[in-house]
Order: C-alpha cells, then structure tokens, then sequence
C-alpha cells in the first residue's frame, strides 16, 4: 500500500515542528529572557483577528460606502494576500535587525493602518489600508512564535506553542460576535477604533515587557533563501501538501467571505446570526483538532490527511447540494462548512508537518512558503467568492472544486514521498 505511514505523529510534534520552522534562519540561538505568555497572545493575535471581526460588517459597510459584494470582499481577501506575503518577509529582516525593532515596525503600521480604515472615505481606501494593515500585523502572526522559540528548549518550546495556539484559537470563534456588536450599536468604523486602540496598546506593552529574543546578525543572504525556495518549488512533495493543505484549509475563507451575505441578504436571517454561526464553525475546527490527537497514533499522518481531505469534500458538496436544487436553508448553509471545518482541524496539523518536513534542513524557509501558499489560497478563494451576484452559489463551487484539489494534490504529496523514500 502506497500510504502505510510508519511514522506516528501528533498535535504536539506538529506545534514543534512548526516552532522550529517559525525560527527564521534555523539553528539554536542562546536562550533569552521568556516574555509573557499574556503579552505574546496579544501579539500573536493582531493579524489574524483583522479578518474575523470585520466580516459580520461588511454588508454594512458596503451599504454606507456605496460598494458591491465582490469589492467588500477584496477587503477579506486582499487582507489574506497580505499576511501570507508578510510571512515571507518579516523572518529574515528579523534575523539582520532583531526580533524587537521588527515587530515594533510592523504593530505600529497595524496600528496607524487601523486608524486610516477608520476614516477611509470609499472603498478604495478602505481595501489599501486593509492590506496595509495586514502587511503590520503579520508581523506579530509570523514573530510571535519565533520568540517562543528564542526563548525555550524544544520541549518546553512545544509546551508553550500548545498552549499559545490555545489561547489564540479562541480569537476567531470571539471575533466576529464582537464586531457585529459594535456595528450594530456603533457602526462598523468603531471596529477600526478597536483594531487602532489594541494595536496601540500593544505596541506600548511590547515597548514596556518585551526583551530582545534575538539580537541581528548577518542573517541568510537573499541567493541562499532564494535557493531554499528554489528548491521548495521543485519539490513535487512539497507543492502536494502545500498546495493540498491550503486548499483542505483556508479554502474556507470564501465561505467566510460570503457568510454575511448569505445569511442576512438570501436566507434572511438577523445579522445576530452570523457571529454564532461562525462561533460554530470555528468549534468545528477545534473539535477536529482533538481528534488529531486520539486519531493519528492509530490511523497514522497519511491515512489521516486524506480521510480529513474527504470530510472536507463532504461537508463542500453538502452545501453546494442544496444550492444547486433551491433548497439551501439555515441546516445546510451551516451543516455543510462545519463538516468542512472539521476536516480543516484535523488536516492543518498533518498537511504543516509532511511539508516542513519534506527537507530538514531548512525547515525555516520550508514554513514560510507553507504559510504563504496557504495565505495566498485563502485570498484567491475568498475572491472567487466575490465572482457573480451569487453568493452563496459562488462560496459553494469555491469549497467545492478546492476540496477536490486538495485531496488530489495531498495524493501526489504523498506518492512523491513514499518513492522517494522507497
């Protein structure tokens, strides 16, 4: 059998793997001065909180500034575009000037990107400095657990990544009830006065608690990290489960995209809605999450990666079913993606350690292309889900077609891997 997979993994060797890839440059540094773990969530969180509270107020939004669904939805994909761009940046100017510097340059352009959506009079200004702000706050997304890493040993390093990757999940099941609060009782610019005054406040702290985790140094030239890249490229391992993981994951962000619209423009329900129903939906991955730990030692990484990759092909056309007959109601328009997310819990893990793992040595530039490709996915799903006045037609085909994708790409994956290692 092609697929038998003798070597065991888990959750917690995945949140090491990942650790030591999120380490840019590689190698084991002398260990620094461990800041907060409340400080780190709070840095961690900043890129990626941008794209969930903002969704619930995008019809909203639209309706003031005079835009269509597909131009709002460039303001959730663009924003996608720039954290997976920025994960490829900030690793390795971070290594030449230092964690600290970095960070701080990137939280203080999150935060005045936040205060120029705030006041963006149409929606062109307001997608640019969404993709500004993404640009910043990536930097805590990608840095976040570099410091981690500065500052533990390995196993200590698993332990508080863990318990990081805890905390910081419940950020996008909470996000999207806190936005549709304020632009309910507020207006959706008073999400932006949020955004502004947490980035504010964050850059402040870091200014305050953080220390230096790793001090600049020469760092890797551009020739050496384009070869690394180079070379990711033309693995057709790497591109499998790079590739498949993006397509079995952030995928879902078109589903995300189009959830507002969906609920309050075709099935009619209250804008209260959305909020819990993707409180669900992120429950979902989190209870795939769990099942990672209890399934994997038994069934194994690559049994595990395609029987997750199926779920999610289920739960896709469940929902594109019941918009193609003209039946699609509130089951089927939740019932579907939460199938697909729990396949995204169950395969996040698996597809990040095949493909951080396909070359040891560079582990670092190996996560990085990972987290841009799987970024760089989303962005193009959650367009796509732009396309058309059909939302809900749009997100489905979307899931759909990338479902399928993924479970073809995680195969080639994994059939390049077993003859490579036969």
């Amino acid at each position: 059998m092609p697929y038998d997979d003798t070597r065991k993994s888990s959750p917690s060797a995945a949140l090491s793997a990942a650790g030591e890839a999120f380490l840019p440059g590689g190698g084991e540094p002398p260990l620094r001065r461990q800041p907060p773990l409340w400080l780190l969530v709070l840095i961690t969180t900043s890129g990626t909180l941008g794209i969930h509270i903002f969704v619930p107020a995008l019809p909203q939004a639209g309706a003031e500034l005079g835009a269509g669904n597909g131009a709002m939805q460039l303001t959730i994909s663009l924003y996608i575009l720039g954290l997976a761009v920025g994960q490829l940046v900030y690793g390795p100017l971070s290594d030449n000037f230092g964690r600290r510097p970095v960070l701080l340059g990137g939280l203080t352009l999150y935060t005045f990107a936040s205060l120029a959506a705030l006041l963006a009079p149409g929606v062109e200004w307001l997608i640019g400095t969404r993709l500004l702000q993404a640009l910043g706050g990536c930097a805590g997304l990608a840095l976040g657990r570099a410091i981690v890493r500065d500052t533990s040993e390995p196993r200590e390093a698993a332990s508080r990544l863990a318990a990081l990757s805890l905390v910081v999940s419940v950020g996008p099941g909470v996000a999207p009830l806190i936005g549709t609060s304020l632009s309910e009782w507020l207006g959706w610019r008073a999400i932006f006065v949020l955004l502004c005054a947490m980035g504010a406040t964050t850059v402040l702290l870091c200014l305050r608690r953080l220390p230096e985790t790793r001090a600049g140094t020469s760092g890797r030239s551009a020739a050496a990290l384009a070869r690394d890249y180079r070379s990711l490229l033309r693995s057709p391992a790497f591109l499998g489960f790079a590739i498949g993981g993006g397509c079995a994951t952030t995928s879902w962000y078109a589903y995300l995209a189009a959830m507002p619209f969906i609920f309050v423009q075709q099935l009619g329900r209250p804008l209260q809605e959305v909020g819990f129903c993707y409180l669900l939906l992120v429950a979902g991955t989190s209870a795939g999450n769990l099942l990672t730990n209890r399934l994997v030692a038994r069934l194994g990484i690559a049994r595990l990666l395609l029987s997750a990759s199926a779920l999610g092909i289920l739960g896709a056309f469940v929902f594109l079913g019941g918009v193609l007959s003209g039946h699609l109601n509130l089951l089927l328009a939740v019932g579907g993606p939460l199938l697909f997310t729990l396949g995204v819990g169950i395969a996040s893990p698996l597809a990040l350690t095949r493909a951080v793992g396909v070359n040891p040595q560079i582990i670092g530039s190996a996560a990085g292309l990972y987290g841009c490709s799987q970024m760089a996915v989303g962005a193009l799903c959650a367009s796509l889900a732009g396309v058309g006045g059909d939302p809900a037609l749009a997100a489905a085909v979307v899931l759909a077609s990338a479902a399928v994708i993924g479970q073809v790409a995680f195969w080639v994956g994994l059939r390049w891997e077993a003859r490579r290692e036969a």
